[in-house]
């Protein structure tokens, strides 16, 4: 699994102009997760996701947002995947079929939330649009 953790202000996902998760954690900080899966990724990948994420310290003062209960907003993005390798169009040969996939970002929220994270969510799938504002700006890229 992979993730791109943004370190953010403020933050929505929408869909058709409907808001489905925002977090706004003034006048603290918070993370936007993006989330991809991979091939042979399972259960115990989506959970030492969620423990990194919700452990890294990349918050003001080297503080993670278990340290401050920063509230994270994790979006399903099956692009992190994205095999650029040959010609000028990407391949997503490398992520995992949706249906797999679906349900190990499920697996990652859910972790999440038993380790007592807020976590807000876009819709698996969907056409999203995320807006975010970057706090730093900090991004970091997790493998797991």
């Amino acid at each position: 699994m992979r993730a791109v953790l943004q370190r953010v202000t403020a933050a929505s996902v929408s869909v058709a102009g409907e808001v489905l998760g925002a977090i706004s954690p003034a006048p603290g900080q918070g993370l936007v997760v993006l989330v991809g899966v991979t091939h042979g990724d399972d259960a115990a990948t989506a959970k030492a996701l969620a423990e990194k994420v919700w452990r890294l310290r990349i918050l003001d003062g080297e503080r993670s947002a278990s340290d401050c209960a920063a509230p994270l907003l994790v979006i399903s993005q099956f692009t992190l995947y994205a095999n650029t390798a040959k010609g000028r169009r990407p391949s997503w040969n490398q992520a995992a079929p949706g249906a797999v996939a679906e349900a190990l970002v499920q697996a990652v929220i859910d972790r999440l939330r038993e380790l007592g994270a807020q976590v807000e969510t876009g819709r698996f799938g969907a056409d999203m649009s995320v807006s975010l504002v970057n706090d730093g700006p900090v991004t970091v890229i997790v493998d797991v």
